[in-house]
């Protein structure tokens, strides 16, 4: 009776491992297949109260994506995360001015026209404004 306790663990576990280990081997190929993200930061600029780093950045996954630009607001220091969420972000590549006028209160300046696809009025109880 032992013998056969003892074949019917090593074929359970055998039942279980073995797919366990193909999901997990295609999973893993699939998943190098598809391309990472890289952040190219472009400015940083710390808040008064010395909270937050307003970030501005262009975000590359792969090579059809289209040229952008994009600001977030980060704890101070921290890098900035593949899927950062961004207040703002512009379907385009350029050049932004901004500055922090209180702790509370961010202004950035637009280039017009501009391929707006998302402009937050605020984040992280930060107001901002836009020119």
């Amino acid at each position: 009776m032992a013998a056969s306790n003892a074949f019917r663990f090593r074929s359970l576990v055998l039942l279980l491992t073995l797919p366990a280990l193909l999901v997990g081997a295609a999973l893993w190929i699939l998943g190098s297949l598809v391309p990472g993200c890289s952040v190219d930061e472009q400015a940083r600029l710390g808040s008064p109260d010395g909270r937050f780093d307003l970030v501005i950045f262009s975000r590359i996954c792969g090579p059809s994506t289209a040229p952008n630009t994009q600001a977030a607001l980060l704890p101070l220091g921290d890098g900035v995360p593949d899927d950062a969420a961004s207040f703002l972000i512009i379907g385009e590549k350029v050049t932004l001015s901004a500055r922090w006028n209180t702790p509370a209160s961010l202004q950035i300046a637009l280039p017009l026209p501009a391929d707006i696809r998302r402009q937050d009025a605020s984040v992280a109880g930060i107001a901002v404004t836009y020119d």
